[in-house]
């Protein structure tokens, strides 16, 4: 069985920008940004579902 760390470099890129993204949201937060705030929360939310779907990706071709 051949590893794959594809799965594993995508999750940590994705792990990255939530990291990003939510130090931004705190400094446009202290700012009083509120509408650059709940942009990077909304990013934020919609990175989670891709990690997930990496992650179930990366685990269903180990199981093969």
């Amino acid at each position: 069985m051949k590893r794959s760390y594809l799965p594993v470099a995508l999750l940590l890129a994705v792990l990255m920008l939530n990291i990003i993204f939510t130090q931004y949201m705190v400094h446009q937060y202290f700012y009083e940004h509120f509408t650059n705030t709940i942009i990077a929360a909304v990013i934020n939310v919609i990175l989670f579902p891709i990690a997930f779907l990496i992650y179930k990706k990366g685990v269903n071709v180990h199981d093969q």
